[in-house]
């Protein structure tokens, strides 16, 4: 008799480990990432330094929550960047003609969702890949970024939509508190929800989706209506904290929210997503930005690493998926 069928427990134990270093491998590594770092550079675990980590990743975190349902549907959006540029300076110039804090962010809102809607009519309706979809759609958005603002910044004065950025609840800036509801929310929507199920439903199989009664075109375009209103959110408090609204502003955003998103285990094949490991990614995207800028590694250096963290992302997708079918 063979050992698995002496003791089945022995045998499912290499099984279960594996398993178990799948689910948490990445955790575990940005734990000891964090430690060494900690212990090594200096600076990097005081107050204002661990604050400003969580600050100067609150809008790729935002974003990564909404990215995090369109590749789980097998999707993907390379319009955020140039959406979060155009959310801002729309949302400026509002401001600076009505003097409405209100009118200014529901204008940047709103444009944020006909973006998204848009982009999800394209690839759901009318059957445009999602690359070329999204790639139009980021090009003419920019251009539309730099024809209303003719090609300058557009400076914030008023005080109420610079709060946005400046605001700090328990110590912690409001951009973060709001990085972290985005999490609660989406995590939730994903995990306990029939919306969050049929997103991975449709990213897994979107015919045996649609057969068992799943209406595929309208969620696709309810996700990226709500992608294009957290990153015109992220673009408005982007604008808030800069105090002006930038038409060259989040250059190369998309590249980083994806790496984010796949480092945190999301399947660029759709179908699997956890909104804990989009976090985890988030924070190691922000950690090491956050080291070579303490180092002060030139900014060229910073766009090759950046670069090579896009790669092994993909490539540790790639290793999973596999693994998962063998």
């Amino acid at each position: 008799m063979s050992v698995s069928q002496l003791n089945p427990a022995a045998a499912a134990s290499p099984m279960i480990s594996r398993q178990w270093l799948s689910e948490y491998s990445m955790p575990l590594a940005y734990l000891v990432l964090f430690a060494v770092l900690s212990a090594t550079v200096e600076n990097f675990f005081s107050v204002t330094n661990v604050i400003g980590l969580m600050l100067s990743v609150a809008q790729i975190g935002m974003v990564a929550c909404t990215m995090m349902l369109c590749l789980a549907s097998r999707d993907f959006d390379l319009s955020v960047g140039s959406t979060i540029a155009f959310a801002g300076v729309l949302g400026a110039i509002v401001l600076e003609h009505s003097g409405s804090v209100a009118i200014a962010v529901a204008a940047g809102l709103g444009a944020g969702a006909l973006i998204g809607a848009l982009n999800g009519v394209l690839i759901a309706y009318l059957r445009v890949n999602a690359l070329i979809a999204t790639l139009a759609t980021m090009l003419m958005v920019r251009g539309l970024a730099f024809i209303v603002s003719k090609g300058q910044a557009v400076g914030i004065n008023d005080d109420s939509f610079i709060d946005f950025g400046d605001t700090r609840i328990f110590g912690l800036p409001l951009p973060v508190l709001v990085a972290g509801a985005c999490f609660v929310v989406f995590g939730i929507l994903l995990n306990q929800t029939v919306f969050g199920r049929n997103t991975l439903a449709i990213g897994g199989n979107p015919e045996a989706a649609r057969l068992a009664g799943v209406r595929v075109e309208r969620l696709r375009v309810w996700i990226f209506l709500l992608q294009g209103v957290v990153t015109a959110m992220a673009g408005l408090i982007l604008a808030s904290r800069i105090t002006s609204g930038q038409p060259n502003a989040a250059q190369g955003f998309e590249l980083d929210v994806i790496s984010a998103c796949v480092l945190g285990g999301v399947s660029l094949q759709g179908g699997k997503a956890r909104i804990f490991g989009v976090l985890i990614g988030v924070l190691i995207m922000g950690t090491v930005e956050n080291v070579m800028n303490l180092l002060d590694v030139d900014a060229f250096y910073q766009y090759l690493m950046r670069g090579l963290i896009l790669l092994v992302a993909v490539l540790l997708d790639q290793l999973k998926t596999r693994g998962e079918r063998r």
